[in-house]
């Protein structure tokens, strides 16, 4: 009988033949995964991009333009964002972050294997395709270099960068990366951009609850709207609260304190609604002369000329005075109204609500019910209410002058904290007006208005219109004043003066200051008009002027622009200071790439320049501005009217400012009968020089080194000619 033991050789041989099989097979198997894996890595990384860009990378930054005071009146970017640097951004936005996106970031290589086995494992589940799990750096990788689709193949790549970033960079540097590029809702990049969007505030001065909200957008900027969605903003805050509590960043009472305050929002005004004209005009010379690219991307820092209390002066004063002149027309009606363009009223938003309505504000309102005690208006979040006094001007009754969905023109009187309001109603019949003015001394474009609304119309009449400048432009002597018939080539010309009246032989002075045409044209006749056009290029005025006598009484179209620089001239003793838009542009790095510095010419004598500030301060004083002259401060200027009332001016000038005002339709359309310079446009003048010159020296006009009537003498000696310094 044989051993129990026999066997046991056999045994151990087929056991090590068994073992050689496995290792065999696991090796097989190694190289398998391996090579796959080398080969999956391999196809995804070949076109990866490399993270060495970012030592490099600069992002999208805004440009901002800053008026004369180093105050912000205007941006330009596709992407707005303002890059900040790790220490601009709090410790309570960075813990915020971290807690409710990336807990494990300061410690973990890239990517966090744990979440994202449980993230696959619930997309298996449910039949999903791989999403969820991404750490800050793979989000940051995502948004630089890959697209927003879920799909494996990203999310390898995502993972693949994510490593690589975080063998090149630290963590801060990767932080602030990212905290400079997310997107969070309504066209802000960046938490810096967001903080000043939502808060109206730099990050570093946010609060818990604040920095909060702002570290729960980057899931869903827009579905967790704190503008739209303040029910669903809320409930994210607190979420974050909450992973903060955990994470032992806050203590129980700090997240209790903070939950139970509601979302108080200080949105950022567009600070491009301010001067909107006066920023289209920067934009367009910027544009042509660094490129759209570098405009919008390239964070340029532009200074202008612009001074931002007289801009907002300036605007209420063209609003006021064009809201006077359509009360005194009569009610146009022709109301647009949501219902007939079969929109529900409820529903109804115009892009005036857009921007937060402020007292003294003019906007578009949707009426919502009428009857004879009052007509019920809404605008934006706010109500108002229309009663029959508020109406009385229009000389009709509210049920025959209103009805449900008629989109009315209100100006707002005062605004109540429970979002009531007081408004006055007013008409917009399409009359447009355009204000500039001009600091004498530099030429500096101080405030621009190009027109009633810049969202309705984009085009400026201050710089763009050629409209003409009526008896704002008249060469003026001693002469009589008396009919007289002119040969042209067309024929006879009988000029008229406005009161069809005749004042025989007249001085210098009252011709200007009573705006007498006939005097106007016999002089221009009698120096020659290609005299008055030379001249009238001399003072900076480009456009062109065609040689015909009824030049001397304003038919020639100009810009309010040319105007007003050409008045500029007198105060300044006869130089002429080219106005200008921009003092300097620096690039992102604040290199300055253009330093803009006044452009100055002799234009006539200061002896003459003085005695036409002598004259033109007449017309204030006795003339046909003489609403100005209990106005407590030396002031000059000229009225101008055209045929037919379509156009009104007043240009006009202290011894620092000088601004031009006209008032008309875009079309060649009467404004009225009397609607002249002296009735439209000098009461808005009057509004904005007030303001301008409040609180501020007014400065004095230099006197005339000869007396009038020995100038006026000289100006009529017959080798008078442009470039003597003495003709006017």
């Amino acid at each position: 009988m044989k051993s129990l033991y026999e066997d046991l050789p056999r045994v151990e041989v087929g056991e090590r033949k068994l073992v050689g099989h496995v290792l065999f097979g696991a090796l097989v198997l190694l190289s398998v995964v391996v090579g796959s894996t080398a080969g999956l890595l391999l196809v995804y990384s070949t076109d990866l991009p490399q993270v060495e860009q970012l030592e490099r990378y600069r992002p999208s930054s805004v440009t901002e333009l800053y008026d004369a005071r180093g105050r912000v009146i205007g941006t330009f970017a596709l992407q707005r964002r303002v890059v900040a640097t790790y220490d601009d951004y709090p410790e309570v936005l960075r813990e915020a972050l971290v807690s409710i996106e990336d807990k494990e970031f300061y410690t973990h290589s890239g990517i966090n294997f744990w979440r994202i086995a449980g993230a696959a494992y619930r997309d298996i589940e449910s039949g999903g395709r791989v999403q969820g799990a991404s750490t800050l750096t793979m989000q940051l990788a995502r948004n630089l270099f890959l697209s927003p689709d879920r799909s494996f193949h990203r999310k390898v790549q995502e993972a693949m960068l994510a490593i690589q970033m975080e063998r090149r960079f630290t963590k801060p540097q990767i932080f602030t990366l990212y905290a400079n590029q997310i997107f969070l809702g309504h066209g802000a990049y960046g938490f810096e951009a967001a903080s000043e969007y939502y808060f109206g505030k730099p990050a570093k001065q946010l609060k818990l609850e604040e920095a909060a909200l702002l570290a729960g957008l980057p899931k869903a900027p827009q579905y967790y709207s704190p503008i739209v969605h303040p029910d669903r903003a809320q409930k994210r805050r607190n979420l974050v609260l909450n992973a903060m509590l955990e994470d032992g960043k806050i203590t129980a009472a700090q997240a209790a304190e903070a939950k139970a305050k509601p979302i108080q929002l200080n949105l950022q005004k567009d600070p491009n609604s301010l001067a909107p004209y006066f920023v289209e005009e920067i934009r367009r010379y910027l544009e042509g002369k660094y490129g759209t690219d570098q405009v919008h991307e390239g964070g340029l820092r532009v200074y202008t000329s612009l001074d931002m209390d007289m801009q907002k002066a300036a605007n209420q004063a063209v609003l006021d005075g064009l809201a006077a002149y359509e009360r005194r027309e009569k009610w146009r009606g022709n109301l647009a109204n949501v219902v007939a363009q079969h929109q529900r009223i409820d529903q109804y938003e115009d892009p005036d609500w857009d921007q937060d309505p402020e007292t003294g504000g003019y906007v578009h309102a949707v009426v919502t019910s009428v009857s004879a005690t009052g007509a019920q208006i809404r605008f934006g979040q706010r109500t108002a209410m229309l009663a029959p006094a508020d109406v009385a001007w229009t000389q009709r009754k509210l049920p025959n002058l209103l009805t449900a969905g008629d989109i009315v023109y209100v100006k707002v009187l005062s605004l109540d904290p429970g979002g009531r309001a007081k408004v006055s109603l007013e008409q917009d019949s399409g009359a447009q007006g355009a204000l500039i003015t001009i600091d004498n001394a530099t030429g500096d474009v101080k405030a621009m208005v190009g027109g009633r609304d810049f969202d309705l119309s984009k085009f400026n009449r201050a710089t763009q219109a050629l409209r003409q400048v009526g008896s704002s432009f008249k060469p003026d002597e001693t002469i009589l004043d008396a009919p007289i018939t002119f040969s042209t080539p067309s024929g006879p010309y009988v000029p008229h003066n406005y009161d069809e009246k005749f004042e025989g032989l007249i001085t210098l002075r009252r011709a200007l200051a009573q705006s007498r045409n006939i005097p106007a044209l016999k002089l221009a006749d009698r120096v020659g008009i290609k005299t008055v056009i030379d001249y009238a290029h001399r003072f900076g005025v480009t456009s062109s002027i065609p040689p015909y006598l009824p030049i001397a009484l304003g038919s020639a179209e100009i810009t309010l622009l040319e105007q007003t620089s050409s008045f500029s001239v007198f105060p300044n003793d006869g130089v002429r200071i080219a106005p200008r838009y921009i003092t300097k542009v620096t690039d992102y790095d604040g290199r300055v790439l253009e330093e803009d510095f006044p452009d100055i010419k002799d234009v006539i004598s200061a002896r003459t320049a003085r005695v036409m500030t002598s004259m033109l301060r007449e017309v204030v004083l006795h003339g046909t501005a003489v609403a100005a002259a209990k106005m407590p401060y030396p002031l000059a200027g000229k009225t101008g009217t055209t045929n037919d009332f379509t156009d009104a001016w007043f240009l006009g000038f202290s011894p620092s400012l000088t601004c031009g005002v006209w008032i008309g339709y875009d079309e060649k359309k009467s404004l009225g009968p009397k609607e002249s310079g002296g009735h439209a446009a000098l009461p808005i003048w009057m509004q904005f020089m007030s303001a301008a010159l409040a609180g501020k020296d007014p400065g004095e006009f230099q006197p005339p080194a000869t007396s009038p009537a020995a100038v006026a003498q000289k100006l009529d000696t017959p080798d008078a000619a442009p470039g003597d310094g003495e003709t006017h």
